[in-house]
């Protein structure tokens, strides 16, 4: 049983940046592929980002988020981050750390429950 915690959430005006970490337990952190998604509430969560898990370098994004949002690990720290740039209202959500499970449907297998992102206009 893997469990994931994030933090880094909070508020910030629109054109500003957070950064977003998620620590992992319970699991060998190297052999999961990680990801981020978002989710407003009563939505299904959305896919923002995804890395493989040997940080060799194959990372993956949603089209909203390319440019802006950098995903990146630390397997030493068990723990993957989510820089966010440029924020815009759009992109507050609720921000949920995964294990990716299926890079193909996006979907995931371990989450945490999320941080929250505010971005004002």
């Amino acid at each position: 049983q893997v469990q994931l915690v994030e933090s880094g959430g909070g508020l910030v005006q629109a054109g500003g940046s957070l950064r977003l970490s998620c620590v992992a337990s319970g699991g060998t952190f190297s052999s999961y592929d990680m990801g981020w998604f978002r989710q407003a509430p009563g939505a299904e969560p959305k896919f923002v980002a995804a890395i493989v898990r040997n940080g060799g370098g194959y990372v993956r994004y949603a089209e909203s988020v390319k440019g802006r949002f950098t995903i990146s690990r630390d397997n030493a720290k068990n723990t993957v981050y989510l820089q966010m740039n440029s924020l815009k209202p759009e992109d507050a959500s609720i921000y949920v750390c995964v294990t990716m499970a299926d890079w193909t449907l996006l979907r995931y297998g371990y989450r945490g429950q999320g941080t929250q992102v505010t971005v004002s206009s």
